[in-house]
């Protein structure tokens, strides 16, 4: 239940706290819950079917599964629009990539987006909620157009080196959202930190079963196929520190160059 109760949160766009709130228990409770580590009465099952507008028996199926599309209802993983981001969220992600989250004031990001400090307060209760949006941001774009390229037809290890484009054109054409999301885990804290990282590790999984099919089928010959995985993925969250698309390959090129890489390190 705790799996599909945080992927319809999820979906309405509600924070552990809101959630929280609206059930009148702590941010921790809400985290237990979608972890699977503390039971749900008849009653809470109740309020939480209110708070996420939902049926109850709803709540007792699985997870809905993640939108085959993206935001706009692109289901094209490899086309990137701009970003609509509000003033707000593009200031804080322009001065986090600049001066880092820490040295970043939330007067300053008011001043950078053309806004009063209360009218950002407004809107963003922290500078550690910015950071979550931002990070909620990445994350839900990841999982779609990862999600997208796996379930295009083609062998485990065809699917895992579309995997891999994925992921690299995402590092390559939103740079400063990874980099943000690469550089600054360390300041996430309480629930926020358990749920984003659960969402990396999740992302991490579905790569790693179509590469681990592979070895099964004897596609790929790695006998040691994890250290390489994690090498794989290293490689594309490095793409922001150094990549630049004016350079001697496009960021499409760049991102099939990865995906073969990739393929190479798992033996294939």
């Amino acid at each position: 239940m705790g799996a599909t109760i945080r992927a319809l949160r999820e979906q309405r766009g509600l924070s552990v706290r809101a959630l929280a709130a609206a059930l009148g228990v702590s941010g921790a409770t809400v985290s237990a819950i979608e972890n699977d580590k503390v039971g749900v009465t008849v009653e809470r099952l109740h309020a939480l079917a209110v708070a996420l507008d939902v049926g109850p028996e709803r709540l007792l199926q699985p997870a809905p599964a993640p939108p085959a599309s993206g935001p706009a209802g692109d289901a094209d993983w490899r086309r990137f629009a701009p970003l609509d981001l509000d003033p707000a969220l593009r200031a804080a992600l322009d001065l986090f990539v600049q001066h880092g989250f820490a040295a970043t004031t939330m007067r300053e990001i008011a001043a950078e987006a053309g806004l009063s400090v209360a009218g950002v307060y407004h809107h963003y209760e922290s500078k550690h909620r910015l950071l979550e949006a931002a990070m909620d941001l990445t994350m839900s774009e990841l999982r779609w157009r990862v999600g997208a390229a796996r379930d295009e037809d083609g062998t485990p290890a065809e699917r895992f080196a579309r995997m891999v484009e994925a992921l690299a054109l995402f590092h390559a054409h939103r740079p400063d959202l990874a980099f943000v999301g690469a550089s600054e885990m360390r300041s996430f804290h309480g629930d926020a930190a358990t749920r984003i990282r659960q969402r990396r590790n999740e992302l991490q999984h579905l790569i790693d079963e179509q590469a681990l099919l592979a070895v099964a089928d004897g596609t790929f010959a790695n006998a040691t196929p994890l250290p390489a995985l994690r090498a794989v993925s290293t490689m594309c969250t490095s793409l922001p520190q150094w990549f630049r698309p004016q350079g001697e390959l496009s960021t499409e090129q760049i991102a099939v160059e990865f995906a073969r890489l990739a393929v190479r390190m798992m033996g294939g």
